[in-house]
């Protein structure tokens, strides 16, 4: 294999085959390859694009480049979920334990932040004691014993990945479909899934704004999976304004604890991580129908068994065994809570949801540089959802921050964020789509 040719074929519009991607992403897991092949490699397909061919070959290459997950001794089917990313995205976290008390195998492989969006491993860490990278056979034991387990993804998965997306990220190439599809779905396949399903998000809170984009993303990741041999789907789902009413770490986290103890309900939320348990159980094959799935889901919350699943795979994980019934005495509080007030009297008709996600990392809930250590109790909560009618000093949510100076600027940025009207605006469906 001589990198360069490969390089130069797919510079010049060539389908590659099978065995040179092979070749290729063995070479770079090897370390073989230099930064500015890869770079190059990269670019060509940012500027050529693949087939769907092409991309399935490239996803199954890098999930072979590392371990790959066996769960023989487990008799139930293993699925999982995955998000594009948006803010007050806690899905996943509700919709793991869910999952698995109704009868599903979760191993749910989860990232940190990305730019503006929050990291499920972030919010998961504001738990004291919890073991984001535990050993194999833990990981084995938990996804065993309690049902699900959510980790992180460990060296030996799809490693590949890990050094194509850190070129990637340097070199303006991360907006790639076939990169992204292939990143996604190596970690995913390696896994060692039989069913998938996707959120794709869209909206100025989202990576894909555009809704086309978004389709075609999905379309991707669904093509590939399914020719993969996962059997995988995708919801898109509206990602212009906080899916929660809390953006943060430990307050998303006191949300999800809310949400499985049945102390709350954010409609939107609701909807969305209903749908997913949903699409998990029918394409799993538990439920015969949409329908009959989402009773099953209702029933596993309402009874409490998809708290109990939560509780033992935080305990099983090292964490604090009271966490649904005490969540105040293990996740930390910010020093100072703000309400923010509406600026006039109104609707809240329009936020800027990637401005809120940044503004979490203003406070420091978030990463400017991956070195950067996160401050988990700063967030908002108590945002309210657009379509809100509100006067001029009512609160439109509440800061948490480290000082008072910090919660001011905070205050000012997020009442920056919405812009009230008048007239009552349009709501739009938190599900738009499914491919």
């Amino acid at each position: 294999m001589i990198p360069q040719e490969i390089i130069r074929r797919k510079r010049d519009g060539d389908e590659l085959d099978a065995a040179d991607i092979r070749s290729f992403i063995a070479a770079l897991a090897a370390g073989r390859l230099s930064e500015g092949q890869i770079g190059a490699f990269a670019m060509a397909v940012w500027f050529k694009g693949m087939s769907r061919a092409e991309i399935v070959a490239l996803t199954l290459a890098m999930a072979d480049s590392g371990d790959r997950l066996q769960w023989a001794d487990i008799d139930r089917p293993i699925a999982d979920k995955h998000s594009t990313g948006g803010v007050g995205d806690n899905v996943s976290l509700m919709l793991a334990p869910i999952a698995a008390a109704c009868g599903l195998a979760v191993p749910m492989i989860s990232g940190r932040g990305l730019g503006h969006t929050g990291g499920t491993l972030d919010k998961l860490e504001s738990i004291p004691g919890y073991r984001i990278t535990p050993d194999a056979d833990l990981f084995h034991k938990v996804v065993k014993e309690a049902g699900c387990a959510i980790i992180g993804q460990t060296g030996t998965l799809a490693p590949a990945d890990g050094r194509l997306y850190a070129v990637r990220d340097v070199t303006a190439t991360v907006d790639s479909i076939p990169l992204i599809t292939a990143s996604i779905l190596s970690k995913k396949i390696a896994a060692g899934l039989e069913t998938l399903v996707l959120d794709v998000k869209v909206g100025n809170g989202a990576f894909m704004a555009d809704r086309g984009q978004a389709e075609i993303l999905a379309q991707s990741l669904v093509e590939v999976a399914n020719g993969a041999g996962v059997k995988t789907s995708a919801l898109i789902t509206d990602m212009n304004q906080p899916l929660a009413d809390s953006a943060g770490n430990a307050v998303e986290m006191r949300n999800c604890l809310d949400f499985l103890a049945g102390r709350k309900r954010d409609t939107r939320l609701d909807i969305v991580v209903l749908a997913f348990a949903a699409e998990m159980l029918v394409k799993s094959g538990i439920a015969a129908s949409p329908d009959e799935a989402e009773g099953m889901a209702r029933q596993a919350l309402s009874s409490g068994k998809a708290a109990e699943v939560f509780a033992r795979m935080v305990s099983m994980l090292g964490g604090p065994s009271d966490l649904i019934e005490n969540p105040d005495r293990h996740l930390a509080r910010a020093p100072v809570e703000k309400p923010v007030p509406a600026a006039r009297s109104g609707w809240l008709a329009a936020c800027d949801a990637r401005g809120i996600g940044v503004s979490v990392i203003d406070l420091g809930g978030g990463r400017r540089h991956p070195s950067d250590r996160i401050d988990h109790r700063v967030g908002f909560s108590e945002l309210l959802p657009l379509g809100t009618r509100v006067t001029a000093g009512e609160p439109i949510a509440l800061v948490h921050a480290a000082d008072e100076a910090a919660a001011e600027r905070a205050a000012a940025a997020l009442a920056m964020h919405y812009r009230i009207t008048d007239d009552k605006p349009e709501t739009t469906p938190v599900i738009a789509g499914l491919v």
